[in-house]
């Protein structure tokens, strides 16, 4: 029987697999419970969206349809309210995907904590592995997201301004031409400090989440029920929450990259 200490460990703990060699850990290593279950969710999303819109109905849509339909409307109400940098043929699918792919993996959190190591073990045949199902709880995941985005938001400052054009915004503001290398660290700094937020917040409200429910798990099972109920309830909010916070920061991010000072 694991003590207290070994279960959270345990659940904390990545399937962690290197890249060069046998041995796991080091630099080129991968989480492969990460990699996994995003990647299946990826499909799942591309799967349903694609399913619907290849069936889609004008009389009498189905329940599917019409669920797809709203999610739709949002993101695109979204879009056109925070966007400003004219049409754009990528801004809509790219909020459209961060939206749903990031809802899917902190969805996960709502699945038992034990559940993943139950059909890992019993199973796969494999006590000794580790699997955690939430994605989003793993900073790689969520600084991968966060580094693509920075690079989506170089192109579009890049595209919007051109090289000249924005590397002397760089240099000239807020504060004019006279104070360039202090402007080129002020703008560094907020440039750099994009994906960094947009990283941590997802990350660490998604780690926290499923350590409240690692915590709840350890506790008898007429309490677990008792505690477990309002949390999941709360955290369907939250959840929803962090995904829309990651779309709407992204869709700001990128129109203030088309936005000249």
């Amino acid at each position: 029987m694991a003590s207290s200490t070994e279960y959270i460990i345990h659940h904390l703990t990545h399937e962690n697999r290197s890249l060069t060699d046998a041995a796991a850990g080091g630099f080129w290593s991968i989480h492969l419970d990460t990699f996994c279950v995003s990647l299946v969710l990826g499909f799942i999303f591309l799967f349903v969206f694609t399913f619907v819109a290849r069936r889609a109905k004008i009389e009498n849509p189905g329940k599917l349809q019409l669920f797809v339909e709203l999610i739709l409307e949002m993101v695109t109400s979204q879009v056109k309210d925070i966007y400003h940098g004219g049409k754009s043929k990528l801004i809509g699918p790219l909020a459209l995907t961060i939206f749903c792919w990031v809802f899917l993996m902190n969805l996960m959190d709502m699945l038992p904590v034990d559940l993943a190591n139950f059909i890992i073990i019993h199973i796969g045949g494999n006590p000794e592995m580790h699997w955690r199902m939430v994605p989003s709880a793993d900073v790689n995941a969520t600084f991968a997201m966060s580094i693509s985005v920075f690079f989506i938001i170089i192109g579009f400052s890049l595209k919007s301004k051109g090289v000249f054009g924005w590397s002397k915004e760089l240099i000239s503001a807020p504060f004019g031409i006279k104070l360039a290398p202090f402007n080129l660290i002020m703008q560094i700094i907020e440039l750099l400090a994009k994906p960094l937020s947009l990283a941590l917040r997802l990350f660490g409200n998604m780690y926290a989440g499923e350590l409240v429910f690692i915590l709840i798990a350890l506790l008898p099972w007429y309490v677990q029920w008792l505690l477990g109920g309002p949390w999941v309830i709360f955290h369907i909010l939250i959840i929803t929450l962090q995904a829309y916070l990651f779309m709407v920061l992204t869709i700001v991010y990128l129109s203030l990259a088309t936005e000249k000072h």
